[in-house]
């Protein structure tokens, strides 16, 4: 069954042959797309014509019968969030430079595993491994210096 693209309304129609000639070239291809599928183009040919695989034509296809053109504008991820609020981040750089021994621990000197252990029973953290810490502690502009953390500036 051949798969074609929704009837095209004026505004549509108008807007997509300004988008398949301007600057941005994955949404002058994608607004082709629609056009092509529109003069009742196969998805094959679609994709020959614009390099593209007929998996990837049909996707653009059918985002557009859903969501018009704003289906096509591309969709920014606003990627990983981050691990840790800027509450937290001032924390565990605060109790790094702390010495333990004036905490009253049973030591004098941080390691990473013995860091984690009291951010997580001092309720600054519920989980983290020692390596996110290390490179948390890193980002915050902190090195160690054979006993402590200290910072670079």
């Amino acid at each position: 069954m051949a798969l074609y693209v929704r009837s095209l309304k004026a505004e549509e129609q108008a807007r997509l042959a300004e988008m398949a000639q301007g600057a941005d070239p994955e949404l002058a291809q994608r607004a082709q797309i629609v056009l092509l599928s529109s003069k009742r183009v196969g998805v094959h040919e679609i994709g020959e014509r614009v390099s593209l695989h007929p998996i990837n034509v049909r996707k653009w296809i059918h985002r557009f019968d859903k969501q018009g053109v704003k289906g096509l504008l591309p969709r920014h991820s606003p990627g990983r969030p981050p691990v840790f609020t800027k509450k937290q981040r001032e924390a565990i750089a605060d109790l790094a430079m702390t010495d333990p021994s004036a905490l009253g621990l049973g030591f004098d000197v941080w390691s990473l595993q013995r860091l984690r252990a009291q951010l997580i029973a001092r309720g600054i953290v519920e989980e983290v491994s020692a390596e996110t810490i290390r490179q948390q502690l890193l980002k915050s502009g902190l090195v160690f210096d054979e006993r402590r953390w200290v910072t670079t500036g």
